[in-house]
Formats: structure tokens, sequence, C-alpha cells
């Protein structure tokens, strides 16, 4: 969220468009003088603002003096794979949110589990491990479709697979998950929605199946 008297909207550095803040990242310099993201938009100094997708951020890359070195007015280091780094923050900032939902009382795992609460309960998401089996994705979207209210207002999640959602969780064999509407469920996607939009232009510009 922007700070009080803030503007909504900025400049991208590499397009030129100007768009809200939430459809771009923010970059500052370190101490070093290193190029890194600012994603959650609070760190001190100047800032270079960049469409959030990976094939803009890898141009701003490739053309940092242009982009970094005039957004700063000065001399911007940055250290080859930056698109990939914030990759890896953004995966890893949606993994800890979906950490929070179990903490929260807000994540349902299991297969038979997710089941019933699929049956019973405000489920507003599901997390298939990226690796799990077809056949039990599908009965569970079988069991989702059979509740009018869940056939368009449930997110489907497929960005980690059982070992990230292991780790995260803090269990072992987690292969589905069903998130229960509330406050750390949303955060939850609203990452993810960041990080597919992310993901969804490779660094040569053409768009990426999310299959």
């Amino acid at each position: 969220m922007p700070r009080k008297n803030e503007p909504t909207e900025r400049q991208c550095a590499v397009t030129r468009e100007v768009q809200p803040i939430s459809s771009l990242i923010r970059f500052v310099l370190d101490p070093e003088g290193q190029v890194v993201p600012d994603l959650k938009r609070v760190l001190p100094g100047r800032g270079v603002w960049v469409t959030a997708t990976n094939d803009v951020v890898a141009v701003a890359e490739k053309d940092r003096k242009k982009v970094f070195g005039r957004g700063f007015k000065g001399e911007a280091l940055v250290e080859p794979g930056l698109a990939d780094r914030v990759d890896a923050i953004m995966e890893r900032a949606a993994l800890q949110a979906l950490s929070i939902t179990r903490k929260a009382g807000e994540l349902v795992t299991g297969y038979a589990k997710v089941e019933a609460a699929l049956r019973r309960d405000p489920v507003v998401g599901l997390v298939h491990a990226s690796d799990a089996a077809e056949d039990g994705v599908r009965k569970l979207a079988a069991v989702a479709a059979s509740r009018d209210e869940l056939t368009n207002g449930c997110q489907i999640v497929r960005l980690f697979d059982s070992a990230q959602l292991d780790l995260a969780l803090g269990r072992s064999n987690v292969i589905h998950a069903a998130l229960l509407a509330g406050h750390a469920s949303e955060n939850f996607l609203a990452r993810v929605r960041d990080l597919e939009h992310f993901r969804r232009y490779s660094a040569a510009g053409k768009e990426q199946s999310n299959a």
C-alpha cells in the first residue's frame, strides 16, 4: 500500500507507461550501490519502477545503464539474474504467506479433509502440488464444481511442488490443501496472482503456459 499522500501510479522506467504501483516493482540501491528489489515498497532512497513481469525486468537488466543509471542519476550495479532473484523473492513470500494461513486456521490439508471442506466450508482456493497425480486433482475439481458458489470463486494454485509445500507447512507429504475464507488466505492468493503474473512472460517476451 502506498504511504499517505504518495502517488498511486508511477511510470515504468522501461516501457515509459504510467501504471498503478500494484503493477510495478520498485528497485532501490543498497549501501554498496547494487540494484535490489523493494517488493514491499518501504526501503529508503530513490526508487526506479519497472513493470512487474519477467520480460520487462530482464530488459531493465540488459539496458541497466539506460534504465537504472538514468533512473538513479548515477552508477547502478546489477548482478546477473535480476529477474530470477525477483522471482525467487516473490515465490518465497508466497510460501511464507501460505504458512501463515495454516497458523491462522484457514488451511486444510490431506485429500479426505480437503474433499470434506469442499462439501461444507467456505473454500476460496485449492492448492495442489505441481507433482500431484492428475486423478486426484480432477476428482477434487469435480467436488468443487458441484457447489455453485465455488464454480467461479475458487482459485486453483499449482505453483509449488510437494517438497516446497512440506517445508512451508512443516508437514510431510502435502499434496492437496484447501484455503478457507479469511484474511490470511486472501493475502496468500494475492501473492500467488502476483507471482503468476510475473511468470506469465518469459525473458523472450513470449507468454508462458501455466498448465
